[in-house]
């Protein structure tokens, strides 16, 4: 199971899911190039017929970068939303100063440490990237990982 495939929790109503898979089939390229390209994602749903992506590109290339990809499969992109920023410190560290670190106890998700954090469990994808050096895939923590949470 790849990155993107499961973006919403277990009681994550079918339609929903349904209009996700249909967007991220069709805009799986978008996230290829987000993923090959180190753009931290903040956030990845959707919201009535529309996919909405925010991220922070690590440069201005790769910023472009995914616009390009993004034209590519849709010139007017009405059914995508993509909100991508440029800090270029995150090509030098995953991590910013500050970040906090925590290690994960039984029953724990990446959406409920986010929560705790951040005040949303959508803010997952923060978390995830931040570890990417011990994570593949954001369903896959385990009890005692320490986990680098970034500073809000």
């Amino acid at each position: 199971m790849g990155l993107f495939d499961r973006m919403f929790g277990r009681d994550a109503k079918d339609d929903r899911q349904e209009t996700f898979n249909e967007l991220r089939t069709k805009y799986q390229s978008v996230l290829n190039t987000i993923e090959r390209e180190d753009v931290q994602l903040r956030n990845l749903h959707v919201e009535g017929d529309k996919l909405f992506i925010k991220g922070v590109a690590p440069s201005e290339d790769a910023k472009n970068r995914v616009w390009d990809q993004i034209k590519l499969v849709n010139t007017d992109y009405g059914d995508l939303s993509a909100d991508i920023s440029v800090n270029p410190s995150l090509g030098v560290s995953r991590t910013a100063a500050g970040a906090e670190s925590y290690t994960v106890q039984s029953g724990d998700t990446l959406s409920e440490i986010s929560r705790r954090y951040y005040g949303n469990p959508n803010e997952y994808m923060r978390i995830f990237y931040a570890n990417r050096d011990k994570l593949n895939d954001p369903d896959q923590i385990q009890v005692g990982q320490q986990l680098v949470i970034p500073k809000e």
